[in-house]
C-alpha cells in the first residue's frame, strides 16, 4: 500500500511538472506569435484608427468588434491615434485635440478603460495584427501634471512661461536638454509595453525631438520586447538607429499634384530617384492618399484627387513602401471629419472596400510587393509617352508585378518596351502585350499585371 501511495505521488509530481512546462511553452509560443518581425513589415498594410470618430459610440469596444473585418483588408498594423486624456486648459473646440496630452499613462475615459484597450490589443493579436500607439513626445497639454511637478521639463520664454510649439496654443513644448525628462518619457513609453502589450509607437512631429533621444528610447524599449517605430517625419537620419518607417510626405504631395494636373509622370520618376538618393535600402516609407491631418485640414481624397483617386490608391500599394488606410477611407468617406469635436463615419461598403480587399491580398501574398527592409526591386519601364504613362516593374525571388497607368485626364495611345503574357490581377483575365503594340488607356486607367 505504501509503495502504491509513493507511486501516485511521483506520478502527480511528474504530471504537475509537465503541465507547468506545457504552460510555459504555451506562454512562450504566445509571446513569439505576438512579436513583430522584419518579415511582417514586408507584407504589412497599416490602418490608422481614429477611435473618437470611428463609431457613434467612439469607444475601443466599438472598434474592437470590427478588427476581424480589417483582416479582410490585409491590415497587419493598427495605429491608434492618441488614447490619453485630453487637457482641458486652453482646449480647442468642445473635445480638444487628441495631441494635447493630459497624462501619458492613463486612458481617455471617453474611449473606455485600460481593460477595454487590452481587449482591443488581444483581439488584434488573435487576428495576426499588431498595435502601435500614437506618441506625442514633443509637447504636453497645458494642464499636464508635469507643469507643476516638474516645471523644468518645459521650454520657457523670457518671462518663464511655457512655450507653445508653432501656433499650437493648447500645448507646451518639452525641453530635451533635461536628462530627467528623457528618463521619465522613456518610462512612460515602457508602461504601455508592459501593461497593455503594445507593439510600438507612431511618434508625432518626430523631427522636433532630438534624434539621440529616440535612439536611446528605442534601445531601452527593445529590452522589453521588439517594437515597430513610425516617425511622423521625412528625415532619413531618424531611420538610422531609431525608426523603422518615415512618412512618404513628398510621395503624397506628388499624388496630389499629378491628380490635379500640376505635375506629370516625370515628377514621379524624379521622386523615385530622390528616394534612392536620400534613403538606405532598408528604410521604409509610408504611402498614403489620406490621413487624419490631410482629411480634416486639406480635404477628402475626392476633393484633392477627384477622378484620379482610385489609381493613386492602387499606386500607393504597388510602389515601394507600406500603404496606409485611414478610418473611413474603406467606406468611401467623402467628408472632412471634425478634429476638435465628435463626428461619425458612415459604414457603407461601396467601391473602395472591395478594391482594398484585392490590393491587401496582393500586398500580403506577392513578394513582388514586399516593401520592408528587404523590399522588392523597382524598375522604370519606358513608353512612347513618358509624360502621361507610368510603367514600372517590381520583382523579388522570381515573382514579378507590372504597374501601368495613364496618369492624366486625357485618353492616351502609346507603345512600350514591355511585351509578353500576363494575368490582369484585378479582372483575373489573361492578357497579351505584343512588341510595338499600340495600347489605349482612358483617363486615369491602370492595370496591375502579374508575370508568372
Amino acid at each position: 500500500m505504501k509503495k502504491l501511495i509513493v507511486l501516485i505521488i511521483l506520478i502527480s509530481i511528474v504530471s504537475c511538472n509537465t503541465k507547468g512546462q506545457n504552460k510555459k511553452e504555451t506562454s512562450e509560443n504566445k509571446q513569439s506569435v505576438h512579436t513583430i518581425t522584419d518579415s511582417d513589415l514586408e507584407t504589412a498594410v497599416i490602418y490608422e484608427a481614429n477611435i473618437r470618430q470611428y463609431s457613434p459610440e467612439g469607444t475601443f469596444n466599438a472598434f474592437t468588434k470590427d478588427i476581424p473585418q480589417l483582416k479582410q483588408l490585409g491590415v497587419k498594423i493598427i495605429w491608434l491615434m492618441p488614447i490619453s486624456p485630453i487637457s482641458k486648459k486652453d482646449r480647442k473646440g468642445p473635445l480638444g485635440s487628441y495631441y494635447a496630452i493630459q497624462d501619458y499613462t492613463k486612458v481617455n475615459p471617453e474611449y473606455g478603460n485600460l481593460e477595454d484597450l487590452k481587449k482591443l490589443v488581444d483581439t488584434a493579436h488573435e487576428n495576426g495584427m499588431f498595435v502601435i500607439l500614437d506618441w506625442v513626445a514633443n509637447h504636453t497639454g497645458r494642464d499636464h501634471h508635469w507643469l507643476t511637478e516638474h516645471p523644468d521639463f518645459y521650454v520657457r520664454d523670457d518671462k518663464g512661461s511655457p512655450v507653445a510649439p508653432f501656433d499650437w496654443t493648447d500645448v507646451a513644448k518639452l525641453d530635451y536638454s533635461n536628462p530627467n525628462l528623457r528618463k521619465e518619457m522613456i518610462s512612460e513609453m515602457q508602461y504601455w509595453l508592459k501593461n497593455a502589450d503594445i507593439d510600438g509607437f507612431r511618434c508625432d512631429v518626430a523631427a522636433q525631438v532630438p534624434v539621440d533621444f529616440w535612439e536611446d528610447a528605442v534601445k531601452k524599449l527593445k529590452q522589453t520586447k521588439p517594437v515597430f517605430m513610425l516617425a511622423e517625419a521625412w528625415e532619413p537620419n531618424l531611420l538610422v538607429n531609431a525608426f523603422d518607417m518615415d512618412y512618404g510626405w513628398d510621395t503624397h504631395h506628388i499624388f496630389n499634384k499629378i491628380a490635379q494636373g500640376k505635375e506629370t509622370v516625370k515628377a514621379w520618376d524624379n521622386r523615385m530617384k530622390q528616394v534612392d538618393t536620400l534613403y538606405q535600402k532598408d528604410d521604409i516609407l509610408m504611402n498614403f492618399v489620406t490621413n487624419h491631418d490631410e482629411n480634416s485640414w486639406n480635404g477628402t481624397v475626392k476633393e484633392r484627387m477627384g477622378d484620379a483617386s482610385e489609381v493613386m490608391l492602387a499606386l500607393s500599394y504597388c510602389a515601394p513602401g507600406m500603404p496606409l488606410i485611414y478610418s473611413g477611407q474603406e467606406y468611401d468617406i467623402d467628408k472632412r471629419l471634425r478634429f476638435f469635436d465628435k463626428d461619425t463615419i458612415q459604414k457603407n461598403k461601396g467601391k473602395v472596400w472591395p478594391l482594398l480587399e484585392k490590393l491587401g491580398k496582393l500586398k500580403n501574398t506577392n513578394k513582388a510587393l514586399n516593401g520592408g527592409k528587404k523590399a522588392a526591386s523597382y524598375t522604370k519601364i519606358n513608353s512612347s509617352n513618358n509624360n502621361q504613362v507610368l510603367i514600372f516593374k517590381r520583382e523579388k525571388e522570381g515573382e514579378k508585378l507590372i504597374f501601368i497607368a495613364n496618369l492624366s485626364d486625357k485618353d492616351v495611345t502609346f507603345t512600350t518596351d514591355l511585351f509578353g503574357e500576363f494575368l490582369d490581377y484585378l479582372t483575373q483575365e489573361k492578357t497579351t502585350i505584343n512588341k510595338n503594340q499600340k495600347l489605349m488607356f482612358k483617363p486615369w486607367e491602370y492595370k496591375i499585371l502579374l508575370n508568372k
